[in-house]
């Protein structure tokens, strides 16, 4: 009985802080030079200066992107009172019959010889089911911190906001793999890929989904293996009280890609 009346209490906590969350949240798909710029200079924040993960492109505006930005969807969560980039992701999908390395996922280019699963292999798929989920970053002013679950670039000590605000940071995680599932499920794909920190699937795990791993561990900027998540495993999976925020996230998102598709065939010759 108590642990009931516990799990009861606790519901309009969690579904007091999704509200909070997309109330103080909204998400961009990064379409212009300027919104992209946001994004490379977060990473640059992370991957280059924090990390030291990565070479800066382009040193002197504090920018860091490769080549694989140019045909990636960027999507950059904003914090709405600061007006702060607050975190930010992309999609990498291949292009058959494109030049390398635009005909493959950005892990096959670094880590192709990690990836051992005998069926879920991008060799063995379909190129047009798949994509990449790659280049995950949260601006240390928005991170929070979870015992024992500390994930470089991801959590880290909290900043300078209430403690109603803070609470908000750990679904940041979440958030950043719901906008790419919905994207990925606008863009008609089937399977998401991602080169993580083993960590990080754990955490992503609490929320109900649960990943594949489809590869050995390798040494590239630290401890990483190979997952991935089929569509219908991640809807299954998702807990329900996230499907609020799945929801919001997506809807969000739609008009924004659906304007994205239309400049897109407007640009298109015929």
């Amino acid at each position: 009985m108590a642990s009931c009346l516990a799990a009861r209490d606790a519901q309009p906590s969690t579904s007091n802080k999704l509200a909070r969350f997309m109330q103080e949240f909204r998400f961009h798909l990064a379409v212009s030079k300027q919104q992209k710029q946001r994004i490379y200079r977060l990473r640059y924040e992370i991957y280059c200066e924090e990390l030291a993960y990565e070479d800066p492109a382009d040193r002197a505006c504090r920018l860091e992107y490769d080549l694989y930005d140019q045909n990636a969807l960027h999507c950059l969560i904003e914090h709405r009172r600061t007006g702060l980039a607050a975190a930010c992701t992309r999609l990498v999908m291949p292009e058959p019959g494109s030049p390398d390395p635009f005909d493959r996922l950005p892990m096959e280019s670094y880590g192709g010889r990690s990836l051992t699963h005998p069926s879920l292999h991008p060799a063995k798929l379909p190129t047009e089911s798949y994509y990449e989920i790659s280049r995950l970053a949260i601006a240390r002013a928005f991170r929070p911190r979870i015992k024992g679950s500390e994930v470089p670039g991801v959590t880290d000590n909290p900043h300078d906001f209430s403690h109603e605000e803070r609470a908000t940071f750990s679904l940041l995680v979440s958030g950043l793999f719901l906008a790419g599932y919905a994207l990925g499920c606008m863009s008609n794909k089937e399977l998401a890929f991602a080169m993580m920190d083993p960590r990080l699937p754990r955490l992503l795990s609490i929320a109900g989904f649960h990943f594949t791993k489809v590869g050995d561990t390798i040494d590239f900027h630290g401890q990483r293996s190979a997952y991935c998540i089929g569509r219908e495993q991640a809807q299954a999976g998702m807990r329900k009280e996230l499907q609020p925020l799945f929801s919001y996230i997506h809807n969000e998102l739609e008009p924004q890609f659906e304007a994205l598709l239309t400049q897109e065939a407007i640009d298109t010759p015929a």
